[in-house]
């Protein structure tokens, strides 16, 4: 008897330890189920509003403007993105740090050569398509170009390096440092000099038209496409390339609302209608892999390849701009373009020039005091421009600006996804 009550002792103090055993571990579960009823956590995640464009934005007053998460509008018609939420406003200039991804990357893994993939159209193919859509551009046509709504391009995260890499299943775990992207550059190429040299203009502008000629005047011209069944315009300059027919210009110049733009021409030197370097077509578009997925202003990017004109290319026309990539911030900036909202009509080459600040709102991309408005897009962004030659090194595009501050355009970083962009773009195949 004495034997069996021991045994009956021992069995039930070995439940009760069981017992105490589960009870931090319970604990620890009901505590981490939130109350219920209770709602989850909000993101913290910004949406981005849309980018400007040529399509910039619509005239002051007019049917078309941009749209900031909907239904704000900006001043001078111009598309803006929503000021910044309270934690981007509690970044105080001078304060605030960079934005993460300004910091040097490296490659992802897996990665074959560390190089984002660009995205590419085929846009006029043949030579047939090519003269159709030349003779589609009317003077009364491009007259009535005007910009055009971007969209709500709130389409979820940004892409990370990794998701926009070209895969190897063959790479070995990287264990390297990150390491800063070298920077490099493209000479421009000249054209012989005139006798008459170029008049020299204000060292600093916040918009005015371009009176000083030089290669500037030649390179940098109005392109113009048809979206969504509206002729529309954006500004773009012919650059220095192993093909000698690439185009940059702003993503949104090439690709908006999920859907390629046609009947794309670039007109170097349009003046008030004239065009005196010709119509010329494109026969492909590219752009960033970020701007082709979500469209990301950060890297609002684009080149189109043109086909030669009368068996010439087009730098032989019209020489061409240098182009550089993962340059330090922050320089003295000359910035170009077409403006066609008002005040200005589209019809002559606007300039700003001033030092380039950081957005420290939301985006990465690099500021310049501009008033020039919708149909500007694309123009280039210059370092090291000389006046007297009218030559430099392009290092950004006109891009976007916010509601709240119409005096500044924004314009991409050009890092190695612009760069990825310009090198498939210069060795594609001219037809």
């Amino acid at each position: 008897m004495h034997h069996r009550r021991l045994a009956l002792l021992s069995t039930l103090a070995l439940a009760v330890g069981s017992a105490a055993a589960l009870l931090p571990a319970t604990a620890t579960a009901a505590q981490a189920q939130p109350p219920a009823g209770a709602s989850a956590r909000p993101s913290a995640s910004p949406s981005v509003g849309g980018p400007v464009g040529g399509p910039v934005g619509g005239p002051v007053g007019g049917p078309v403007g941009g749209l900031v998460r909907g239904s704000v509008r900006g001043q001078a018609g111009v598309p803006v993105r929503e000021q910044a939420p309270a934690r981007e406003q509690a970044l105080v200039r001078g304060q605030a740090t960079a934005p993460a991804r300004r910091q040097a990357q490296a490659p992802a893994r897996g990665s074959a050569s560390g190089r984002p993939r660009p995205a590419q159209h085929a846009a006029a193919d043949s030579a047939g398509e090519r003269r159709q859509v030349v003779r589609y551009w009317t003077e009364a046509r491009m007259e009535a170009a005007e910009p055009l709504n971007p969209p709500n391009p709130a389409k979820g995260a940004k892409l990370s390096p990794a998701d926009v890499r070209a895969p190897s299943a063959a790479a070995a775990p990287s264990t390297a440092a990150p390491t800063a992207p070298a920077p490099s550059a493209v000479a421009p190429t000249a054209l012989p000099a005139s006798s008459a040299a170029p008049a020299l203009q204000a060292a600093r502008s916040g918009g005015a038209a371009w009176t000083g000629g030089g290669a500037v005047v030649r390179t940098t011209g109005r392109i113009f496409f048809t979206t969504q069944g509206r002729n529309a315009s954006c500004s773009g300059s012919a650059v220095t390339s192993a093909n000698k027919s690439v185009v940059i210009t702003a993503g949104h110049c090439v690709k908006l609302n999920g859907a390629f733009h046609t009947n794309w021409v670039f007109v170097p030197g349009y003046d008030r209608g004239a065009r005196p370097y010709g119509t010329w077509a494109a026969t492909q578009l590219l752009t960033t892999p970020q701007w082709d997925a979500s469209e990301d202003v950060d890297h609002d990017m684009a080149a189109a390849v043109v086909a030669p004109l009368d068996g010439r290319s087009l730098v032989d026309v019209v020489g061409g701009q240098g182009v550089a990539f993962n340059q330090p911030r922050r320089r003295q900036m000359y910035a170009f373009g077409y403006p066609a909202a008002a005040p200005y009509d589209g019809s002559k080459l606007v300039y700003c020039s001033g030092r380039a600040f950081d957005d420290y709102l939301l985006s990465d991309d690099l500021g310049l005091t501009c008033d020039q408005t919708g149909g500007a897009s694309g123009g280039p962004w210059m370092l090291a421009f000389d006046e007297s030659t009218g030559l430099g090194t392009l290092n950004s595009v006109n891009s976007f600006k916010y509601g709240f501050a119409p005096n500044w355009m924004f314009g991409p970083y050009f890092g190695n996804e612009a760069q990825a962009v310009y090198q498939s773009a210069q060795t594609t195949g001219v037809l």
